[in-house]
């Protein structure tokens, strides 16, 4: 795994904090599901032949950047689900060991939060994390998905979100997606301003977010405005880097930073 800083290796293992004890009700989040079902467009022509999760990166699937994330967390299960090109995913994730991946098949593309809905079953009870296939972090010293660990609280929370500096997110000009109160409770950017924190595609979420929603397509934002209104959505910002990968020009890009950040890091 290529680590934001290069002399000490970050651990993904969860620690109680030095500073607070241990909750007795703290929950273990050993289950994680990858969504990878996508087409892939903005990637186009790449994608005309492969699936998003399946383009390289400096020799190295983008599905695979995850995945080797997750099992540095002890994550025991992975759901993968699939749609577009999907036999080609299953195919590359079968040689893999680690950690443990279980498919969802959706016959038509159900969006993130269906895709999520239909494979509640395959997650269980306790929260999990929901990556995006196609996201690229590095974590600083500290691992991002320990920090989420850390960071979460199962009587606050139905969602928490891994943020980044909307400035300093190498390749994206976007708008930004978020604002963060003083305690981590999330709201929408107003439609007209930059935010400063956008969504790095990372996060935990409770099964109970998805209380009454049905098997058919719609977005994880309908779940998360839900969660803005309880007051239950929730982010921590990295602390390392994040790589937007949504076009050929930002893949490219991409691995321009890696090969001069990282000179030993092989090229596509």
């Amino acid at each position: 795994m290529i680590m934001a800083s290069k002399p000490a290796k970050s651990s993904c293992r969860k620690t109680a904090s030095s500073s607070s004890p241990k909750d007795p009700d703290d929950i273990p989040i050993d289950t994680a599901m990858v969504l990878a079902a996508g087409f892939g467009y903005r990637m186009r022509p790449i994608t005309n032949r492969i699936p998003k999760a399946l383009v390289q990166v400096c020799g190295r699937a983008l599905i695979d950047y995850a995945l080797d994330r997750l099992q540095n967390a002890e994550i025991k299960k992975t759901v993968v689900n699939v749609h577009y090109l999907g036999e080609q995913v299953e195919r590359h994730l079968r040689r893999r060991q680690r950690p443990r991946i279980v498919f969802s098949r959706e016959e038509s593309l159900l969006e993130t939060g269906g895709g999520i809905t239909k494979a509640l079953p395959l997650l269980g009870e306790r929260p999990f994390f929901a990556v995006n296939a196609d996201t690229l972090w590095l974590n600083s010293n500290e691992c991002a998905l320990a920090r989420l660990k850390e960071a979460w609280n199962d009587a606050k929370m139905d969602a928490l979100l891994l943020l980044h500096h909307t400035v300093d997110a190498y390749g994206y000009d976007g708008m930004g997606d978020f604002l963060v109160d003083a305690v981590g409770r999330v709201e929408r950017r107003p439609p007209v301003e930059v935010s400063p924190y956008v969504f790095t595609g990372v996060q935990i979420l409770h099964p109970r977010l998805f209380e009454g929603a049905r098997v058919e397509p719609f977005s994880l934002n309908v779940l998360y405005d839900k969660a803005i209104e309880n007051g239950r959505l929730y982010a921590i910002v990295h602390d390392g880097e994040w790589l937007h990968v949504g076009s050929p020009e930002g893949l490219a890009t991409a691995e321009r930073y890696m090969h001069e950040r990282y000179p030993g890091v092989k090229r596509r």
